[in-house]
């Protein structure tokens, strides 16, 4: 990939790449590599050694926990705020969740060595990515909290407004079933609370797309889990503001 100023209006898409020192970035555009990841493309799976990093632009990927029979459910969610692959910051070299795409897009991918290098080489690329880290942890311990405690419907509506938050747009594709496998909840039980939804105006749904058409009335019958982790990563990625329909916008 050639250094060019061409590249760098879609690195701003990503808001931890938008926020490196400009010699960072410099240094780092020509190993990026801007890839299109379609709906259910899976980037490691648990135990895998972890080779890239991933800077998702457009595309959400979700983060789950497997279990022995197959059963799965997501416990943190990443987007255009974030990056995939933090078991590499963290100094392992492989995980115990899976990570596969919720919502198809352009991610940049990194290798692995060359994040490394950035890392030890810069205290400013740390302290980003520490704070980033206790964003991430925020959302895991909330989630694990929200599934256990509160309803199908609360849930689904923590679910979708995460989900806004790294859209462009009020519309997502995603079927009922990824939905319940998402949440490790009967694909029932998902299509009960989409039906309540819909009803009451929130939502339009049909076929796999999904348009949220009350915002506001989805923040209201929300548990109180979306709100506790908007403000913690508002709060440790001041860098990012919330737009119409949830999307982040670069502060400078």
């Amino acid at each position: 990939m050639e250094n060019t100023v061409m590249e760098l209006p879609s690195l701003q898409q990503n808001h931890i790449l938008a926020s490196l020192p400009k010699d960072t970035l410099e240094r780092l555009v020509q190993h990026l590599e801007l890839v299109s990841l379609p709906l259910g493309k899976v980037l490691y799976e648990s135990g895998d050694t972890l080779r890239n990093v991933y800077f998702p632009t457009t595309a959400i990927v979700s983060l789950l926990y497997v279990m022995g029979n197959g059963a799965s459910a997501e416990i943190a969610v990443v987007g255009n705020e974030g990056m995939v692959g933090m078991a590499l910051f963290m100094g392992g070299e492989s995980t115990t969740n899976r990570a596969i795409v919720q919502s198809a897009g352009k991610v940049y991918r990194l290798q692995a060595s060359r994040f490394k290098e950035e890392i030890n080489r810069h205290s400013e690329l740390l302290q980003l990515m520490l704070r980033y880290t206790q964003a991430l942890i925020t959302q895991m311990a909330q989630t694990a909290v929200c599934n256990r405690h509160h309803t199908i419907d609360q849930q689904l509506c923590r679910w979708l407004l995460l989900s806004l938050d790294r859209l462009p747009s009020n519309h997502l594709t995603m079927t009922q079933e990824l939905i319940a496998n998402m949440l490790g909840v009967r694909r029932e039980g998902v299509t009960e609370a989409a039906c309540k939804l819909q009803k009451q105006g929130v939502i339009e749904y049909n076929r796999g797309h999904i348009t949220v058409k009350d915002r506001p009335k989805l923040e209201q019958l929300c548990c109180e889990c979306y709100a506790v982790v908007k403000k913690e990563t508002d709060r440790l990625l001041p860098y990012t503001t919330r737009q119409p329909h949830g999307s982040f916008s670069t502060m400078r």
